[in-house]
């Protein structure tokens, strides 16, 4: 158990962001999410709108493109651990934004290390990476020697998030890893999402809304994960 520590977590609506929540509220911790604030308080968050009850799950106010935002949240919540989990990380979203991309999935996670340098450097920090890094391949399958050599925007602000981490902790001493996780999935992931677009047509089918699934390049091929195992392996590297 891990009574009376503390964790901020940035992409605390997405998927992994909600199991993470509920893995370290039943661990005892203290959860402070990062979310930006709208005019719609509820809005998109429906995978943690359970959680809002529980007296030591907290939303705070911030935005990975300002820094002061984010250097205010880390001021105020003092974490023990730092989850950065937020990102445009639609790879198709970020060939028609490619500046917005790069500016909230790269220079984000540089905002959120420089507001641990500055404000609590013995924070630990973990950078959510993705097999996008990779891109196209020189090996099968791929292991953290592996050379990058991203074929997206997205994957590209993956890496420049992955080196920055590195150079953080090389740097500044900082504890500081990034996890390159592959594909995972649940009955949270968004319907933008493979698994989900199937599932989703394959009932549409069933139920005569549809006749068949259009979908991209047949032949790629993933390696598959549960998202709540995946985010107990982000707690064990912390």
């Amino acid at each position: 158990m891990a009574e009376g520590k503390v964790a901020l977590i940035t992409g605390v609506t997405g998927q992994d962001g909600s199991y993470l929540s509920e893995l370290l509220l039943d661990k005892g911790y203290t959860v402070y999410g990062l979310v930006r604030r709208t005019s719609q308080p509820t809005l998109g968050r429906s995978l943690i709108n359970h959680l809002l009850e529980n007296p030591n799950y907290h939303l705070i106010n911030g935005d990975l493109t300002d820094q002061s935002s984010i250097d205010n949240a880390v001021s105020e919540t003092q974490p023990d651990e730092f989850y950065n989990l937020g990102a445009q990380s639609f790879v198709p979203e970020s060939w028609r934004s490619p500046m917005m991309t790069s500016d909230v999935t790269g220079m984000g996670a540089l905002r959120c290390l420089e507001a641990i340098k500055r404000v609590k450097p013995d924070c630990r920090f973990y950078q959510a990476g993705t097999s996008e890094q990779f891109g196209e391949v020189r090996e099968i399958p791929q292991t953290e020697m592996t050379p990058f050599h991203p074929r997206s925007p997205y994957g590209c602000a993956k890496v420049f998030a992955f080196e920055i981490t590195r150079n953080y902790r090389e740097s500044y001493g900082l504890f500081a890893c990034t996890g390159i996780l592959f594909n995972h999935e649940s009955p949270r992931r968004g319907l933008e999402f493979v698994t989900r677009k199937v599932t989703m047509t394959a009932a549409r089918i069933a139920h005569e809304v549809d006749e068949c699934l259009w979908i991209g390049n047949v032949d790629a091929k993933r390696d598959w994960g549960y998202a709540a195992d995946y985010v107990e392996m982000q707690w064990r590297m912390l």
